[in-house]
């Protein structure tokens, strides 16, 4: 019978085609992680002080930052650890988790775009029934569905890509546990699942895609038929910002997982765009074109004396 030894442990080998650059990489993925967290910390922080922007879109809005806080916390302290000389291992468990956070939070951000096309979709075609469409029941349990939604999806995909056995080579080609580089290491067939997973992972960014693009659509109608122009210009500012946001959320998507052939180094690019460009720049897309978060976070920081008072 064959000795087979069962890994407990994995060595992440990081970004491909970067051997030497690790001071520079260390430097600028901690500026950009510092940033991503202050930025969105920030727009947490006007938001839940400010009364007036206790209002659905700004309740949505305060959980996507939330999540921008968490989401490049899943595989960035790991990252900058091992950049500065540190020790590449991570542990089975570890690796697990990383997986399972990583699509959880992903997930759930995808979700919550969809949610907030809906409410803009409410606001722009429905404005007087806005109030009772909108209510505080009806935003809680969308925002709680988006984390129940993202929590199912993470946990069948984890479980999909764990079930496997993994008893040869523990060198991941990546700077983090995700499903491509994990099926490679493991020691069975793995062509069906990852069909399934392609499935799983193509259709529900497409599923919200789709619902997003009927909103939006729904939502130019409208706007083309305000008489105002004042009233056009408007709504085109309240939504240019969510438009943006989810371009940059779903690109990265089509690029990583849905490509026939998959190049790491792309792979790896992308994803760190993903995990850490993408959640840096939220804030200033919803904060630059948002005369009542710039208000709030100006009086804000007045309060706590960082700006002066005008």
């Amino acid at each position: 019978m064959r000795n087979v030894s069962v890994v407990t442990e994995f060595v992440l080998l990081g970004i491909p085609h970067t051997e030497g650059l690790e001071t520079t990489l260390f430097l600028l993925f901690l500026a950009f992680y510092l940033f991503t967290l202050l930025g969105n910390l920030l727009i947490f922080l006007a938001i839940v002080s400010s009364p007036r922007l206790h209002t659905p879109m700004y309740f949505f809005l305060c959980k996507l930052s939330v999540c921008d806080i968490f989401f490049p916390s899943v595989s960035s302290p790991k990252m900058l650890f091992y950049l500065v000389g540190n020790s590449r291992v991570i542990s089975y468990s570890g690796c697990v988790s990383q997986l399972f956070f990583y699509h959880f939070l992903g997930c759930t951000e995808c979700f919550l775009c969809t949610v907030m096309a809906y409410d803009r979709f409410v606001a722009i075609c429905f404005p007087l029934r806005y109030s009772t469409i909108m209510s505080h029941r009806v935003c809680a349990i969308l925002a709680l569905g988006t984390s129940f939604g993202g929590c199912i999806q993470a946990i069948f995909l984890t479980v999909l890509t764990f079930q496997l056995p993994y008893c040869g080579p523990n060198e991941v080609d990546y700077y983090f546990c995700d499903i491509p580089v994990m099926l490679k290491l493991a020691c069975a067939d793995t062509s069906s699942l990852e069909l399934v997973g392609l499935v799983s992972v193509g259709l529900m960014p497409l599923s919200c895609f789709l619902l997003i693009l009927a909103s939006y659509s729904c939502i130019v109608g409208s706007i083309l038929r305000i008489r105002s122009a004042e009233g056009r210009r408007r709504a085109f500012s309240t939504c240019s910002a969510h438009l943006t946001a989810i371009l940059l959320s779903f690109m990265p998507v089509v690029l990583i997982y849905l490509q026939p052939t998959p190049n790491p180094w792309l792979n790896a690019t992308v994803q760190v765009l993903n995990n850490l460009v993408t959640p840096m720049l939220n804030p200033l897309i919803y904060s630059l074109r948002n005369k009542e978060v710039k208000s709030s976070l100006r009086k804000m920081l007045n309060n706590v004396g960082f700006l002066p008072e005008k």
